[in-house]
């Protein structure tokens, strides 16, 4: 098999559950945020939304300065509204999905580097960069705003297994 077939089983999955919980972020509490350390609700449920298009990235550069020197860094995506929110997500996992689905083993075994301002982050093979700088990382960014939605008294999706809100699966 293919590795990319087992990596878009994974990404599919994940996605279902990503999708079910950025559905659930409600418009106005885009500033809301539950300690002065956190991201506004807005902004995490943003990078849920941007973080798979970086499948794209990671198989289609050797890497990517987000914040390139004499430049201006990458421009977060901030939800202004669930509509224009879930219009990011879907086209961001149809990038992600084509990209990943055109991927061979020998591309998904070469090193990719991050850097910031010149400086490299780390550097690791594709495949190991997206389970863990794309679907580790939506996983984390998504429980979350999971926390998020619970705080505000919106129920929390089902993701692995039946959540306190809804328990059965769906």
């Amino acid at each position: 098999m293919p590795i990319r077939d087992a990596i878009l089983a994974e990404f599919d999955h994940e996605m279902i559950s990503t999708r079910k919980t950025l559905e659930r972020v409600p418009e106005g509490k885009a500033e809301w945020a539950p300690h002065e350390k956190s991201m506004k609700m807005g902004r995490l449920a943003g990078h849920v939304a941007e973080l798979s298009g970086w499948a794209a990235t990671i198989i289609g550069q050797d890497s990517l300065d987000f914040r390139p020197v004499g430049a201006p860094p990458q421009t977060p995506t901030v939800m202004t509204s669930q509509k224009q929110l879930l219009e990011v997500f879907d086209k961001k996992v149809a990038e992600a999905r084509k990209a990943i689905s055109g991927a061979s083993d020998e591309t998904l075994m070469k090193q990719w580097t991050l850097l910031s301002g010149g400086q490299t982050l780390f550097s690791m093979p594709r495949v190991a960069v997206l389970r863990s700088f794309v679907m580790n990382h939506i996983v984390h960014h998504r429980a979350q705003l999971g926390v998020y939605l619970r705080l505000n008294g919106i129920a929390v999706p089902s993701v692995y297994g039946p959540s306190a809100d809804e328990q059965s699966f769906g």
